[in-house]
């Protein structure tokens, strides 16, 4: 497994890669956001371990490039006066936060749970036409859609929108690339059509269309489901 840990302060990079190497990872190491996007281009990466406050780009821009393409593991590291900043990453597709000083068992710990989760649980899993994501299971041929085994009644439509989200797991639509895909038109100012059709198909495919399950919010940029 590689991981890539990307923090400005050597010391910690350096520190947090001996505990991981004991553990048999593969440690890959990047002191800014631009250098951690370039190894994410030229290697496979499997979690990523990723400090907030860096120069040329700091961790949430990375996060959010990063999210465009990828749906890996992220855990970031925060002080603790950066409580909005790991907030909006959380938001953003953070998968998880550990605050410095940190305890290096504890991140060994929540690296282990987050590869397992992302390799067993919550990768994407696809058998001919069907693509699964935890409970969540589409049938492309059939265009049905089931929740945990029962079948969610969507319209063509947010069946259309649905399809589009779970094929580019991981990668946040604006309101607009939603539209287009769907109406293949650029969206009217003021049109809250999208919204709509999302608070429907919360309402058919999660157990809390307030705490969504699947079909995620990113606050100030649109929706995914992760």
């Amino acid at each position: 497994m590689n991981i890539l840990v990307v923090d400005d302060d050597k010391e910690i990079v350096e520190s947090i890669s001996l505990f991981l190497m004991g553990e048999s990872y593969n440690v890959l190491k990047a002191y800014n956001g631009l250098e951690a996007l370039e190894l994410l281009n030229e290697k496979e990466v499997h979690l990523m371990i990723l400090d907030i406050m860096m120069p040329k780009l700091d961790g949430i821009k990375t996060l959010m490039k990063l999210r465009e393409s990828k749906n890996i593991p992220v855990i970031l590291l925060s002080a603790k006066s950066e409580d909005a900043d790991k907030i909006l990453g959380l938001s953003i597709g953070a998968d998880d936060y550990i605050t410095k000083p940190f305890n290096p068992s504890e991140l060994v710990a929540r690296v282990k749970s987050h590869l397992r989760r992302y390799t067993m649980l919550g990768s994407l899993v696809t058998t001919q036409s069907e693509i699964t994501i935890e409970g969540l299971t589409i049938d492309t041929d059939k265009k049905i859609v089931k929740v945990d085994g029962e079948i969610a009644r969507l319209t063509p439509l947010e069946y259309k929108i649905l399809e589009l989200l779970v094929k580019n797991r991981g990668r946040v639509f604006s309101l607009d690339d939603i539209y287009k895909y769907v109406w293949n038109e650029e969206i009217a100012i003021g049109d809250k059509s999208i919204a709509v059709h999302i608070r429907h198909i919360r309402e058919k495919i999660e157990i809390n269309p307030k705490e969504p399950r699947y079909l995620k919010n990113v606050w100030g940029i649109g929706y995914k489901v992760d």
